[in-house]
C-alpha cells in the first residue's frame, strides 16, 4: 500500500506538471555563419505576411481583414496597436482590441506581428493619446527652425519617453499573460517609421543648449571622431545626427522596458531615403523633407544597431520597384548584426518578384502593405495577384525554405529587361535559368514582356534539389558541360510538402525534362529532382 501510494502522488505530480510541458518555445532569432533565421516552436520560420491598413485593426473591420489574409494565403498578419486606444486615459489600459487581433490570429492559423503606434507613426504623433496631445506643456512637441512647434513629440523630452514607455511595458506585460504559452504573436514593432517630418532636428530651448553642448563619448566613439560640439563633429550633418543619437536612445530605452516584461524579438521599420526619380513628391534629399530625421536610414543603420542594441533588427519599408535600387537597400539592411526582414513593401504586382530577390538574400519574412480591403487604398483597389500567386505556391513548403536558406542552401533567379537567362552555382552542379514560357526548342529564351519571371532552386543533397518558378525554366549541368553531357536525371517528382512531409504526384520525364524543367506562371508546380554522373 505504501509503494501504491507513492507511485498514485508521482503520477498526480507527472498530471499536474504536465501543462508546462506543452507550452511553446518562444520566438526567436538565430544567427549561424553569417545567416538569420527566426526560430518559431523550434524550427525556422519564413513570414510570408500581409500587414493591413492603418485603421483596420477595429472589430468592425477585422472580417474583412481575416478573409483579405486567407486571398492571400499569408501565413501571418501584421496589424497596429493604437496608444491612444489602449491608454485613453492616463494609467488605464484596455486590451480588448489585442486580444481580439492574437484571438482571430488563432481562430484563422495565422501568426501576428504587432505594431505599437506610440510616439511616432510616419514621422509624426498622429497615433499618441488625446492626454498627450492637449498636453503640450508637459509633453513637449519638437520645434522646427522658425520656432514653431510641429506635430511630433520631442526626443529629448523625459516626459514623452517615460509616458510612451510605461504604455509599452504594459502592452508586453499584458501579452506575456495572454500569450506567453502560445506565442501566436512572433514580434512586436516598437514605434512606426520614427523620425522628424518638418525639421531635421528638435530646435527647442533644452534642445538648442543640449545641441550647443560636447558630442556625448559613446557616440563619439561609435563614429571615431575627435571630442567637439555637434556642429563641430558632424558639420553640415550634424543636425540629422543629433536628432538621430536622442532618438535611438529614446526607441531602445522603450524596447528595453518591453523586453523586460515579455523577452520575445523586437524591430524597428524604417521610412528609407529614395532617389529623387523613385518619390518625384520628395525630391530633396534633406532629412525632415524626404524622410523623418533621425530614422535608421540606409547610412544609419549601422550607428543605430549600436545605440539601440535592446532592438534586434531594423527593417526597411521599400515601395520604389526599381531593381536596382531594391537591391540595393537589400544590401544595406543585410548585414552580420542585423537579420534582413522587409516588413512593408508595394502590394502591386511591380512588386511580387522581390519575394524571390528577399529569399535570394536571406531574408526571414516579406510582407506586402495594405492587403485588406478597407473601403479605399492608398496603393489602389486591385488585390495583388503576384502576392498571393507566390505564397500560395510558396506557403505549404515555408517551413522547409526557411531552414534550406539558413543552411546556405537556396538561391534564387529574378528575371530583369536583357538577362533571360543566368547561372545558379551549387558547386558540383550548376542551374542554367532560362525566362519564359513555353521556350522553343533550340532558340534562345524569349523572356518575359514585363520581365516578371522567377525561379527558386534548394538543394536537399549532394544530388538533389527542389525546384519551382513562374515563366522560367531550369537545367542542370556538370560545371563547364552542356545539360545532359555525362549526366542524367534519375528522378524528377512533381510534388507537395504536406505537414513537413514530401508526397510526391507524378514523374516528370521526356517532353516534361528532356528541354528542362518548365513552369508556368499561371500552373505553379514543385519538383524534387534527383541526378546522376557517368
Amino acid at each position: 500500500m505504501h509503494r501504491l501510494r507513492r507511485l498514485l502522488v508521482l503520477i498526480l505530480l507527472a498530471f499536474t506538471a504536465l501543462p508546462l510541458s506543452f507550452a511553446v518555445e518562444a520566438p526567436r532569432l538565430v544567427q549561424k555563419d553569417g545567416r538569420w533565421a527566426l526560430f518559431v516552436e523550434g524550427r525556422p520560420y519564413l513570414i510570408l505576411g500581409g500587414q493591413i491598413h492603418n485603421s483596420s485593426a477595429w472589430p468592425s473591420e477585422l472580417p474583412q481583414v481575416w478573409k483579405s489574409l486567407a486571398n492571400l494565403h499569408a501565413n501571418t498578419v501584421e496589424a497596429p496597436v493604437y496608444w491612444e486606444q489602449v491608454e485613453a486615459q492616463p494609467g488605464q489600459f484596455n486590451f480588448a482590441i489585442v486580444d481580439q487581433l492574437v484571438k482571430g490570429a488563432r481562430e484563422h492559423n495565422l501568426h501576428l506581428v504587432l505594431l505599437w503606434f506610440g510616439t511616432w507613426k510616419n514621422g509624426n504623433m498622429h497615433y499618441v493619446p488625446e492626454w498627450v496631445k492637449s498636453d503640450t506643456r508637459r509633453f513637449p512637441r519638437a520645434v522646427n527652425p522658425s520656432g514653431e512647434p510641429i506635430d511630433v513629440l520631442s526626443a529629448n523630452s523625459r516626459a514623452n519617453l517615460e509616458a510612451d514607455k510605461a504604455a509599452f511595458a504594459a502592452l508586453m506585460r499584458h501579452l506575456k499573460t495572454m500569450d506567453g504559452d502560445e506565442h501566436t504573436v512572433l514580434l512586436v514593432q516598437v514605434e512606426n517609421e520614427s523620425g522628424i517630418i518638418g525639421s531635421a532636428r528638435d530646435f527647442s530651448p533644452d534642445s538648442n543648449a543640449a545641441f550647443a553642448g560636447r558630442v556625448p563619448a559613446d557616440l563619439l566613439a561609435l563614429v571615431h571622431k575627435e571630442p567637439g560640439t555637434w556642429s563641430q563633429v558632424f558639420g553640415s550633418e550634424a543636425d540629422e545626427m543629433f536628432q538621430a543619437y536622442h532618438q535611438a536612445r529614446y526607441v531602445n530605452e522603450i524596447a528595453a522596458a518591453g523586453k523586460a516584461e515579455f523577452a520575445i524579438p523586437l524591430y524597428l521599420n524604417v521610412w528609407i531615403s529614395y532617389p529623387p526619380a523613385e518619390l518625384p513628391e520628395r525630391r530633396i534629399a534633406i532629412p525632415g523633407i524626404q524622410y523623418p530625421s533621425g530614422g535608421a536610414v540606409q547610412k544609419l543603420v549601422g550607428l543605430w544597431r549600436a545605440l539601440a542594441p535592446s532592438v534586434d533588427m531594423i527593417g526597411p519599408d521599400i515601395y520604389a520597384a526599381d531593381s536596382g535600387f531594391y537591391l540595393e537597400t537589400i544590401r544595406a539592411y543585410h548585414r552580420p548584426d542585423n537579420p534582413l526582414w522587409i516588413p512593408e513593401t508595394g502590394r502591386n504586382d511591380n512588386f511580387g518578384k522581390f519575394l524571390f530577390y528577399a529569399l535570394g538574400s536571406g531574408a526571414i519574412g516579406f510582407s506586402p502593405f495594405g492587403v485588406d480591403q478597407a473601403g479605399w487604398n492608398l496603393l489602389g483597389d486591385e488585390p495583388s495577384k503576384a502576392h498571393a500567386r507566390n505564397f500560395a505556391l510558396l506557403g505549404p513548403m515555408s517551413g522547409e525554405l526557411a531552414r534550406l536558406n539558413f543552411e546556405g542552401k537556396l538561391k534564387t533567379s529574378v528575371e530583369e529587361p536583357g538577362q533571360a537567362w543566368q547561372e545558379l552555382d551549387f558547386g558540383s552542379w550548376q542551374a542554367t535559368v532560362s525566362f519564359g514560357f513555353p521556350q522553343p526548342d533550340g532558340r534562345r529564351p524569349p523572356g518575359t514582356t514585363d520581365a516578371h519571371g522567377v525561379a527558386l532552386v534548394a538543394q536537399l543533397g549532394p544530388d538533389e534539389f527542389l525546384v519551382t518558378g513562374g515563366d522560367a525554366n531550369v537545367s542542370f549541368h556538370l560545371p563547364g558541360r552542356l545539360p545532359g553531357l555525362r549526366m542524367q536525371i534519375l528522378s524528377a517528382e512533381e510534388g507537395s510538402y504536406q505537414n513537413g512531409v514530401w508526397k510526391a504526384a507524378r514523374l516528370w520525364n521526356g517532353d516534361e525534362t528532356d528541354r528542362g524543367l518548365a513552369f508556368h506562371l499561371e500552373q505553379p508546380a514543385v519538383v524534387r529532382i534527383r541526378l546522376g554522373k557517368f
